[in-house]
């Protein structure tokens, strides 16, 4: 028998706090803990995707022990949704659509590594990739400018004791930033890295 995905909640209101530990605690393969019991998988429930939600999910994906961040929100429309996965959001959901089964089968996707969309916003997103509007919304949620700066190195070939030295950083911090930015948009190294922001022209 396998163990099972330890989630925290966290909502500004406390009976949507309340709410959604109950849902969860419904689900199977789920166990609903505290942040200091370390959760594989954070769900995170507002009402709008702003800014300090998505500095919320920032801080989460940041922390020591990264857990994965399932955005549950009110109003989810293309823009906003793209925003929160450039943050490190694995998973999306509308309040109105997060029943308990939906809402466990996302936290256990999250939890393996997998990214679930609701389907028309997946539409959306596409459309916008289409439009040539994807680059712009990741640039303004996506790479800080001290990202971009180490990024534009690695870019010319720099070896990270020499950013370290041209940007005034200790190289524990060029190895810290390019880390977040790996994982935050799940790549593989630092060419990796290099490649998808030139594609989403953010360099």
């Amino acid at each position: 028998m396998r163990e099972p995905v330890r989630v925290g909640v966290v909502a500004l209101d406390r009976v949507l706090e309340a709410g959604t530990r109950s849902a969860l605690e419904q689900g199977a393969d789920l166990l609903v803990v505290d942040a200091a019991a370390r959760p594989a998988v954070t769900v995170v429930v507002v009402d709008r995707v702003t800014e300090p939600v998505l500095d919320l999910v920032r801080r989460h994906r940041a922390g020591e022990h990264r857990p994965e961040v399932v955005l549950v929100a009110t109003e989810l429309v293309p823009t906003s949704a793209l925003h929160a996965i450039a943050c490190g959001a694995r998973g999306l959901l509308r309040r109105q659509e997060a029943s308990v089964p939906r809402l466990a089968a996302t936290v256990l996707a999250a939890a393996q590594g997998d990214c679930s969309v609701p389907p028309d916003l997946l539409d959306g997103l596409l459309e916008r990739g289409a439009a040539g509007g994807m680059s712009d919304a990741w640039g303004s949620a996506g790479l800080s400018e001290r990202e971009q700066a180490v990024l534009r190195m690695v870019a010319d070939g720099r070896e990270t004791s020499e950013i370290a030295r041209e940007l005034c950083y200790s190289v524990r911090t060029v190895t810290t930033v390019l880390h977040d930015v790996t994982q935050r948009f799940r790549l593989r190294n630092r060419a990796h890295a290099v490649a998808y922001a030139l594609r989403a022209g953010l360099l």
